[in-house]
């Protein structure tokens, strides 16, 4: 990385593309949904990287520092496709923390899909970020240019209104079910 820094060689910023195309494609594809436009965000994040890799001052790690810039870009796409209708998302806390994270864990698929798709998309990326990507709270705060507490803070609510959600939908489902065993006896 920093060589392609140094000296702008073609050959160092393939050696970046090809250790980091896959992963940036399936973050892209996390919000999306959809192949062709992962694929694009893709593109134009590399596109964005070699504006950018400047910049970057490894007070982080190249690959912590790469996904914060997928992570804002996708984030963006989202929010202007929302406006314009053309994309859509298909798809002191120690203790207290770690009971909700394994509640979390614990949830069904179906349901925690249909949950996923009710928050906003910051909730969402907040989320994915730290228990898919496994980012330290340090730099989802930096991605998101926040303080620390708020994103511990932002994390709690988030993990409580998915609960809410997914109980909700249990509910549904349960409901559902219910009439439909009804209907039949009948």
């Amino acid at each position: 990385m920093c060589l392609f820094i140094e000296t702008q060689r073609n050959i160092y910023f393939e050696e970046l593309y090809e250790r980091y195309v896959n992963k940036v494609y399936r973050k892209c594809y996390s919000f999306v949904y959809d192949q062709s436009l992962a694929e694009d965000f893709t593109h134009d994040i590399f596109l964005k990287l070699v504006l950018k890799i400047s910049s970057y001052k490894e007070n982080s790690r190249f690959s912590t520092w790469l996904f914060s810039i997928t992570y804002n870009y996708c984030m963006d796409q989202v929010r202007i496709g929302k406006k314009q209708g053309e994309v859509a998302i298909e798809e002191g806390f120690d203790k207290e923390e770690e009971v909700e994270d394994h509640e979390l864990i614990n949830m069904q698929g179906q349901e925690l899909k249909k949950s996923l798709d009710q928050i906003s998309p910051d909730e969402k990326a907040l989320l994915l970020m730290k228990y898919q990507d496994d980012f330290s709270i340090k730099d989802i705060a930096n991605t998101f240019k926040i303080s620390e507490s708020a994103v511990k803070m932002r994390l709690m609510r988030t993990k409580e209104k998915i609960k809410r959600l997914y109980f909700e939908n249990i509910a549904v489902v349960a409901l559902l079910i219910l009439k439909i065993i009804l209907f039949w006896k009948k």
